[in-house]
């Protein structure tokens, strides 16, 4: 019963199998393979444009060169508190940057508003030495807190982009759950909103370890080519990145993938609502359910092997906790998970 992330179940099969078919003979190193080439022209035709589309083996890489491309050193980029840029990547958007500061903001269920940026943005005069000027919005879809923008939010937040001649980043770690939950397509939910760069996630949906950054506009590659070599991200053998990413995308396995870990995770917060004694806190838009646990009970499903995480502090005997479905949770494990938490003697 491994609810900690969607980081802790392996590679789909899927996955592998693309791995090893990538495997069989000689190929170009750094790019130049057959495999990256079909997975550009893929990437064109899920998001119903050429984009260009560059590999990286971790998220932290695919959000901090994405955005030390679009930013200057002396730029500052807008997120959320808890984003994981802000909260979970060892300043790793400001180091590869060289000095692009990070301003972080509150929001509802993890999410920036228009009005909230609109006001932030008064405070950073633009032309002034002595202040960051203002340089992107970056937006996590789905949340930390697994909920999602709606594209009118998105699109909100885009023209407010515009406005302040500003790049729209979207941390897309769990890109294909957020989809599933809107319902729309790849390209309605980034571009045509007015997103300009894209961090796709693969690895929490069943990759081993891929991920890629999607530049919507040419314009603004930049020298991403040379800073993802600078700082050790492109691998020689790319056509293993690239292969799981084909792998991914193939059959709409990422779409499927999604589909069950969020159902996974809805069937799991309609049977938390109904055990005594624990408080849903945020709305499940895809694979996350944050709960409040009694501590009893908390230490009760940690005694018969179920794992998940502390996200706040125990206090007055109950803990907020973070339950993460995946693409390969189990149904049984929800239901022992379940049984468990209501106390169900036969367990002993």
């Amino acid at each position: 019963m491994n609810f900690v992330s969607d980081n802790a179940h392996g590679a789909a099969p899927e996955i592998l199998h693309a791995l090893a078919e990538a495997n069989s003979g000689a190929a170009p190193s750094y790019g130049d393979d057959d495999v990256t080439a079909r997975l550009r022209a893929r990437m064109n035709q899920i998001f119903e444009r050429e984009v260009a589309v560059f590999p990286v083996v971790s998220g932290t890489a695919a959000n901090a060169l994405a955005l030390a491309t679009l930013v200057p050193p002396h730029g500052a980029i807008f997120c959320h508190a808890a984003a994981h840029i802000a909260a979970d990547e060892c300043n790793a958007p400001e180091f590869f940057s060289h000095g692009a500061r990070l301003v972080t903001l509150q929001g509802c269920g993890a999410r920036l508003s228009r009005e909230t940026l609109a006001r932030e943005l008064r405070r950073f005069p633009v032309g002034s030495v002595h202040s960051p000027q203002p340089a992107a919005i970056s937006i996590t879809q789905a949340s930390e807190l697994g909920t999602c923008y709606s594209r009118e939010d998105i699109a909100a937040i885009s023209a407010l982009a515009r406005e302040h001649d500003l790049k729209l980043h979207m941390d897309g770690a769990r890109f294909a759950n957020a989809l599933v939950h809107l319902g729309c397509s790849p390209a309605d939910a980034t571009w045509r909103v007015g997103v300009d760069a894209l961090s796709f996630g693969a690895t929490k949906n069943g990759a081993l370890c891929a991920e890629a950054v999607v530049f919507f506009n040419t314009e603004d590659v930049r020298d991403f080519e040379f800073r993802r070599k600078k700082s050790g991200h492109l691998v020689s053998k790319l056509r293993f990145l690239s292969a799981q990413l084909l792998g991914y995308l193939e059959d709409d396995f990422w779409l499927r993938s999604a589909r069950h870990a969020n159902a996974a995770a809805t069937r799991l917060c309609g049977a938390l609502q109904s055990v005594a004694g624990v408080q849903i806190a945020h709305p499940v838009d895809a694979n996350m359910v944050f709960a409040y646990l009694p501590d009893a009970m908390a230490a009760r499903l940690r005694a018969a092997g179920a794992r998940f995480y502390d996200w706040a502090p125990a206090s007055d005997g109950q803990t907020l906790v973070r339950l993460v479905c995946s693409f390969a949770t189990p149904d049984e494990d929800i239901a022992r998970f379940i049984r468990i938490a209501q106390g169900d003697e036969r367990l002993r």
